[in-house]
């Protein structure tokens, strides 16, 4: 008989890079699978480095058959969730695991967590915040995730509904050809956005990075504050992702458009990062590091990503939207194909219902490649 199943906290540096390296564990046998850096994981959830943390807390546990780590959780109360979505509402997330009985235990471990801290319902899984990596993929197994986008097995589904759990709302991300004419229609609207003097189209700048960052973020804020799901970036996150995000940033693949001189609209394109660490294995030291700096000098992939788009709240369901909406995608889209050789792109997380996020991307042709699930649970 196997040994019994039991929940040990994080609580040390050595539990916190075995709650990381799990993950090699859970898909060492997964050809889809991605290593993510570790050190980008360790910063998810330290709270000396990850600004998440100034306004929520979580915990990590591991499930442990013997002296052999079998599975992983944390759980999140997130004051700016309780602010802007529901009181008593909390999350769990960063979910690997071998099995159905250590999947159990370990989202009862962080329901009962989640209890002692007041709340009354969880979202899940949400790893570890909105903006990191939201939902289970429930579709879309056998094609790579690209960069900031996660990859799951499929039993997790069944592990996670056998918990209680019901689907909450679903992600989804779109597949593009992008080497490819646009449809007519795209074509007017963007020549009707330049041939009116009040729109602008410009490139980010690196040399005012900060700047641009900020309005980027702060167009997100806005043009994203209706949706489903939305918690404000704070001043902190902001310059945080921002600094994050630089060593990717590709100044004629990042877009703000300008409506009489005032920011009105971004588009945000990085290269799949992925395709550059793949064989790093997760590591940047010794030489990892060096290999992906020279590696993103100039980037050569197949595949690019628009994991942000918005458009001010103001412009909502106008054709001026519309207009700057495509001609910023166009202008990316160009850019991919002529300046680094890129034939297809993926546009997302949309949610299900955000038709007009939906309509943008399937007006150029685009499917929908991936399916993410994030289920509730009253508690």
């Amino acid at each position: 008989m196997s040994e019994t199943v039991t929940i040990r906290p994080v609580t040390t540096k050595a539990e916190r890079r075995l709650f990381v390296d799990f993950a090699w564990e859970a898909y060492k046998d997964d050809p889809a699978w991605v290593p993510p850096l570790k050190d980008e994981v360790h910063g998810l959830i330290d709270p000396k480095k990850n600004p998440w943390f100034g306004h929520g807390r979580a915990a990590l546990w591991l499930a442990m058959r013997g002296t052999k780590v079998v599975g992983r959780i944390s759980a999140q109360v997130d004051d700016l969730v309780q602010e802007h979505m529901q009181a008593g509402l909390g999350q769990w997330g960063m979910f690997e695991v071998l099995d159905g009985e250590a999947a159990a235990l370990l989202i009862a471990t962080a329901e009962q967590w989640l209890r002692e801290q007041g709340m009354k319902a969880t979202l899940a899984p949400i790893s570890i915040s909105i903006w990191d990596e939201p939902g289970l993929l429930i579709e879309g197994f056998e094609q790579r995730p690209m960069v900031m986008m996660g990859h799951h097995r499929p039993a997790y589904r069944a592990w996670i509904e056998a918990a209680g759990y019901a689907k909450a709302k679903d992600l989804v991300t779109y597949d593009l050809d992008i080497d490819k004419p646009q449809p007519e229609l795209i074509n007017r609207m963007v020549a009707a956005a330049e041939r009116n003097p009040r729109i602008r189209i410009r490139n980010v700048e690196k040399a005012h990075f900060a700047r641009d960052s900020a309005i980027i973020l702060n167009l997100l804020n806005d043009a994203w504050s209706d949706n489903w799901g939305f918690v404000p970036l704070t001043d902190a996150e902001i310059a945080y992702a921002g600094k994050k995000l630089k060593p990717i940033i590709y100044e004629d693949l990042v877009r703000i458009a300008e409506l009489d001189g005032e920011p009105v609209a971004f588009m945000l394109c990085i290269p799949d990062i992925n395709e550059l660490t793949a064989d790093l294995n997760g590591e940047l030291f010794p030489f990892g590091f060096v290999k992906l700096l020279w590696r993103l000098r100039k980037p050569r992939v197949k595949r690019v990503r628009v994991p942000l788009m918005g458009v001010t709240r103001r412009l909502h369901g106008t054709r001026m939207a519309g207009q700057i909406a495509y001609t910023l995608i166009e202008y990316i889209r160009r850019a991919c194909v002529e300046h680094y050789g890129v034939k297809e792109g993926e546009f997302g997380w949309v949610l299900e219902d955000n038709q007009g996020m939906m309509s943008i991307a399937e007006l150029p042709g685009a499917t929908i490649n991936h399916v993410y699930r994030i289920f509730d649970k009253a508690l």
